[in-house]
């Protein structure tokens, strides 16, 4: 089995150094990802509509999408960036240094600000400001603190570090 990357109207996805595509991981059209990234399994990066850009160490987990909107919104992640599993990335920014936990949605025109974690499960509005440096989480996200430098390097770097290991596994 092979990962689906497809061309859309010409513009083939390209990839950085090192990466990790899962076998049945579907990344398609305008999609440009940097070094040291991981795609894993069910995970769509769909790039037909608009185009997404992805930094550096940035890992997009399980059943995961990222998509865009017509003519309208781009997706654009930073670096050192986890996307849990089947979080929704639409159409926003998510600048350095982000969790965005497990079974999130973060909608068009949305801007997650550098150090900052969306809690599992929490509904990041169309066009909401997440400050950097905190934690957003519910439906729809409210700011609940100030992020710590603990938890910073605790887990948004751990968990960024640890799958660029997991990845190294299956290479």
């Amino acid at each position: 089995m092979m990962p689906v990357i497809l061309p859309v109207k010409g513009i083939q996805p390209e990839f950085g150094s090192n990466c990790f595509i899962a076998p049945n991981a579907t990344i398609v059209g305008d999609v440009t990802m940097g070094n040291d990234c991981s795609i894993w399994f069910n995970a769509v990066v769909r790039g037909d509509v608009n185009s997404i850009r992805i930094g550096n160490k940035v890992n997009i987990q399980d059943g995961a999408v990222i998509h865009c909107t017509y003519e309208k919104t781009k997706a654009i992640i930073g670096n050192n960036v986890s996307i849990g599993h089947n979080a929704i990335v639409h159409g926003c920014t998510v600048d350095d240094n982000v969790l965005i936990g497990m079974g999130a949605i973060v909608m068009d025109n949305a801007r997650i600000g550098s150090n900052s974690i969306i809690a599992a499960g929490a509904v990041v509005l169309e066009g909401t400001q997440v400050e950097a440096g905190t934690i957003y989480a519910g439906v729809p996200a409210k700011k609940v603190k100030d992020i710590s430098q603990e938890l910073i390097s605790g887990e948004i770097d751990r968990i960024a570090n640890n799958y660029l290991m997991y990845s190294g596994w299956f290479k």
